[in-house]
């Protein structure tokens, strides 16, 4: 598969599909590029996807902090793009795909957000949430300041994961979370505390593009709050729940997040038709 420098930083991707739209996909924390391939198999007639592996995972370059990670992340989902392209990104992706789009409107097309974790919408509409989650995640930030990074993932998996207990998960895949989970915990800034000013500067508010946003029926409070946050401050937006899903819902549910995905993209091209006619 591909490699070269995107945004100045090592990068590797996949691509999938071979149908007329350009499509860039941006996956979660913990995860990789080859993540996305069940969604994709599902709309490969109407999307050529790159999806990219984010620094410090898959087979990027690891991460040496030399930037904000959301930043960095951002200027190599960019780097990838020459002409509008449809944009979706998943959990951390999402966030990444949002960022990307108050920076750079005119390379964005459409807008599709899978179980965004900007927590900082939650925290801004209910301020409440944050000892919510603050309760949910005593695990996960107990291991961390103790530096077990083994139980770090752990508490990590227990709340965002996909449900599966982790004794459960493969041991190879325990290890490389643990090997990862740093990471994580340095996007804070971005996605908890807003240190992009995304909400302060009313940079979502301006986004014009069609969006789809995407939460799963059992996921957590958290992100139906920043769901519904978000579709407030898009005007041209949309909400759409996955059944019987969590937050992995493009992995565990990859068929039925590809049916809405491509209804949005057949009516934002429905609607695009007649504009263009009338432009000619």
């Amino acid at each position: 598969m591909p490699q070269g420098v995107k945004g100045g930083f090592p990068t590797y991707w996949t691509e999938f599909g071979s149908g007329p739209r350009e499509a860039l996909l941006i996956h979660c924390s913990l995860g990789h590029s080859g993540a996305w391939a069940g969604m994709a198999a599902h709309l490969g007639d109407i999307l050529h996807m790159t999806a990219f592996d984010i620094p410090g995972h898959g087979r990027s370059g690891q991460w040496d902090q030399r930037a904000p990670l959301q930043r960095v992340a951002t200027d190599m989902a960019a780097d990838f793009i020459d002409r509008p392209i449809d944009l979706i990104g998943q959990s951390f992706g999402a966030t990444v795909a949002l960022r990307l789009a108050t920076e750079n409107s005119g390379l964005v097309r459409s807008l599709v957000l899978i179980e965004p974790v900007f927590l900082a919408v939650a925290f801004a509409d209910d301020p409440d949430s944050r000892q919510r989650h603050d309760r949910d995640l005593a695990d996960y930030d107990r291991a961390i300041k103790a530096g077990d990074m083994m139980a770090a993932a752990k508490g990590y998996s227990d709340v965002w994961g996909d449900g599966r207990p982790w004794d459960s998960l493969p041991a190879s895949l325990r290890l490389s979370m643990a090997e990862r989970i740093g990471v994580v915990e340095q996007v804070a800034p971005e996605v908890v505390e807003d240190s992009a000013g995304l909400l302060r500067r009313g940079a979502i508010e301006a986004l014009e593009m069609p969006t789809l946003l995407i939460e799963g029926e059992n996921t957590l409070e958290y992100i139906h709050l920043i769901v519904a946050g978000l579709h407030r401050r898009i005007g041209n937006s949309r909400c759409e729940t996955v059944e019987g899903a969590g937050h992995m819902a493009p992995i565990t549910h990859s068929g039925r997040v590809a049916e809405l995905i491509r209804s949005f993209l057949d009516a934002e091209a429905a609607v695009d038709q007649p504009l263009a006619a009338a432009r000619n």
